[in-house]
């Protein structure tokens, strides 16, 4: 915002667009590998009951922790970023 009370610019509530879009692609992308990864010997070969029980229950309960922690990630990390003072630099030395 800009100062207290203040409306958020065109630009601003753009780039929190933008930022809300990729903290989720970037989370179903992570996710879908983990799943993989964890669940996929499971899926795709023959394996002992509680074996194949197991790699699925963990994916599944990896898959839904994981995309959370990673929209929470990337949505903190950018609202704490530090904006330039001017634009089109990116450094008070610049």
């Amino acid at each position: 915002m800009t100062g207290y009370g203040g409306r958020r610019s065109q630009a601003e509530r753009d780039a929190i667009t933008v930022e809300i879009g990729y903290a989720l692609c970037s989370a179903a992308f992570a996710t879908l590998v983990v799943f993989g990864a964890v669940a996929g010997p499971a899926l795709l070969f023959e394996l002992p009951d509680t074996a194949e029980k197991f790699l699925l229950r963990t994916g599944l309960v990896l898959a839904p922790v994981l995309f959370f922690a990673r929209v929470v990630g990337v949505l903190l990390r950018f609202r704490r970023a530090p904006q330039p003072s001017q634009p089109g630099r990116t450094s008070p030395d610049s």
